[in-house]
């Protein structure tokens, strides 16, 4: 959680540098689901998410400096500097982005979870979406089919209260968001997401359920941005009373003060975290300034093409 937060407190500094351009979407505040997420489950299991990707992507095991290289659009980002912070990639760690159409990403996740059926791998899907995207089409479509299909996802709803910058209670009738699982006859929870340990334990009954063929669930785990929407939202639509609030539960002080209190780590062993993880954001930095940009040749790299389409006309 700390390697997660540090991270994207670089990313924030650096945007403001204009060191990285575009969009850019902070996971600050969220960082408990990711660690529960892992915890919960196997490296062969799927993730796949939405454009706050940043937390996740690192949570799953791509490396910081291909990440923040990312960022920079430098070729040595995971993916190769063409993806920008919206559309990190991770084939060889199971993560399938980063998706910046809002919602897309819930149909892809259980067509990875078909496709673990249909090789007969106990591998689960992992499929993440926030509120905003709880309102989408694709969502009902998905969880009829899951169902149907008994399909080996989890569906998470990290839900953050604001999309964009519009709270649930203005864009849903219903405001317990796992209910929409009801309609499907899907079971479905509500989850602390300000809580490791809540994340953890949710995560792994529902990825049990899915690994024995009991089918999809759906958890909607509720969490904060401490920042806004992205690095352009003044986030002016709540009280800094509010965010204020949330920040007294934050998930990495909570963590830090059970260690303390429960195992007995010490305020050495803490500092010595604190210090292993800033070195690792820092030779992110560092090696994202120093790579090369991409070359001009793979501007056509990397995309689907059909050299006899019959309605190009020159």
């Amino acid at each position: 959680m700390l390697l997660l937060r540090r991270f994207e407190e670089k990313a924030g500094q650096l945007y403001g540098m204009q060191k990285i351009r575009g969009f850019c979407h902070l996971y600050i505040g969220q960082e408990a689901i990711a660690a529960g997420c892992m915890t919960a489950t196997r490296p062969e299991d799927t993730f796949i998410t939405a454009y706050r990707d940043h937390g996740l992507a690192i949570a799953k095991g791509v490396s910081a400096k291909s990440c923040m290289a990312e960022l920079f659009g430098k070729a040595t980002g995971c993916s190769k500097g063409k993806g920008g912070s919206m559309h990190f990639f991770g084939v060889k760690e199971r993560f399938f982005g980063g998706h910046g159409i809002v919602g897309a990403q819930i149909g892809t996740g259980a067509g990875l979870a078909f496709a673990e059926q249909y090789k007969g791998t106990d591998n689960v899907s992992l499929t993440f979406f926030g509120d905003g995207a709880a309102r989408q089409g694709i969502l009902h479509e998905t969880f009829n089919l899951a169902m149907i299909w008994k399909l080996p996802v989890v569906f998470i709803c990290e839900n953050n209260n604001y999309a964009m910058g519009t709270s649930v209670q203005r864009t849903s009738n219903v405001m317990d968001i796992y209910k929409l699982a009801d309609a499907y006859d899907m079971p479905g929870d509500t989850v602390d997401g300000m809580s490791p340990e809540a994340v953890h334990e949710a995560v792994g009954r529902a990825v049990k359920r899915a690994r024995e063929g009991g089918g999809p669930t759906l958890l909607e785990i509720k969490t904060y941005r401490y920042k806004g929407h992205s690095m352009s939202d003044p986030a002016k639509y709540r009280t800094k009373e509010e965010v204020e609030e949330y920040k007294q539960r934050d998930p990495i002080e909570y963590t830090k003060s059970k260690l303390i209190k429960a195992f007995n780590v010490t305020e050495e062993e803490i500092e010595a975290i604190n210090e292993r993880v800033k070195k690792e954001v820092d030779e992110s930095v560092k090696f994202a300034e120093e790579s090369p940009w991409p070359d001009d040749d793979e501007l056509l790299k990397d995309i689907y093409i059909q050299k006899d389409y019959p309605f190009i006309m020159d």
